[in-house]
């Protein structure tokens, strides 16, 4: 069965997520909110909204919203190391999730939906971004919840951890597979052209194609690629386009086997992940003129 992502979509738009910003609900919920990072974070992040992503970076770099239920849900190390293939030059990534404050929606300007920075190689979603992402089975918002490297996590980030499962579908097939047969036709073209193609990008590709296949057989996620290690750091040695392809159709068969075998369901969970995302925006509701 193949799933389309188009169902996604469709389900975000006809399901409750469209009732997150909906600022009478929260007018009316009646909770008191969480401080982000107190009343120092609050003060910090006033301007966040109108100021763009880099007041969030510099208020993600002082700390502000950082120590609170809001601010930085997660934060997991990624790339090579969390992959098992990092060698003495592999640089260190960071990809996490943040919440911006729920007031900050209510304003012409938005926050921003992702931030570059404020650490080198660090990158942050929105968590309402990071939730539509994942829910396309993105690979790199999965990696985030399941990297074994975690940097930092506070009460919200630990909530949306424990709640990666409902992630997890056979979308998995088309993001993973489809992302890797286009990149092929790319470095087909490089191959052509140039004469060798971008080799840590075959491996990486490759690896993809594993993680794709062991989530659609168990229905779990690991990055670490464990004894395949040694085999895809051959691929950037050896530079063997020959070997390469030949392991790359195999594995395509594999995950195709896979796919018709997989525990997995058709589709995520969208409505658990949106009464998620409901919880977080109205515990972040200002306790501060608040109407009863």
């Amino acid at each position: 069965m193949r799933i389309s992502g188009a169902a996604v979509d469709a389900g975000l738009a006809a399901g409750a997520g469209l009732a997150i910003r909906r600022a009478a609900g929260w007018r009316r919920a009646g909770l008191a909110r969480r401080a982000w990072a107190g009343s120092a974070g609050l003060a910090a992040c006033a301007g966040l909204a109108s100021s763009g992503g880099a007041a969030f970076s510099a208020a993600l770099a002082s700390g502000a919203g950082l120590a609170g239920d809001a601010g930085l849900g997660s934060a997991a190390g990624s790339g090579s190391r969390a992959f098992g293939l990092s060698t003495d030059d592999s640089d260190t990534d960071t990809r996490g999730v943040f919440v911006a404050p729920t007031d900050a929606f209510w304003r012409l300007a938005k926050p921003p939906s992702h931030v570059d920075g404020p650490a080198h190689e660090q990158f942050s979603w929105e968590v309402e971004r990071f939730c539509e992402l994942a829910l396309k089975a993105n690979p790199n918002l999965l990696g985030v919840l399941h990297s074994p490297l975690a940097v930092t996590c506070t009460e919200l980030g630990t909530e949306l951890v424990d709640l990666r499962g409902a992630f997890c579908s056979q979308l998995v097939y088309q993001t993973y597979n489809g992302y890797v047969l286009s990149q092929f036709k790319k470095l087909e073209a490089d191959l052509r052209q140039r004469g060798e193609p971008r080799w840590k990008h075959v491996m990486h590709l490759l690896r993809l194609l594993l993680s794709a296949r062991d989530l659609l057989r168990t229905g779990s996620l690991t990055l670490d690629v464990g004894p395949d290690r040694e085999t895809l750091l051959a691929v950037r040695r050896e530079r063997d386009w020959d070997s390469v392809e030949q392991w790359r159709l195999r594995l395509h068969r594999e995950v195709d086997d896979a796919l018709d075998r997989t525990p997995l369901p058709a589709l995520p969970d969208v409505a658990r992940v949106t009464d998620w995302l409901y919880s977080v925006r109205r515990r972040g509701v200002p306790a501060v003129g608040r109407r009863s």
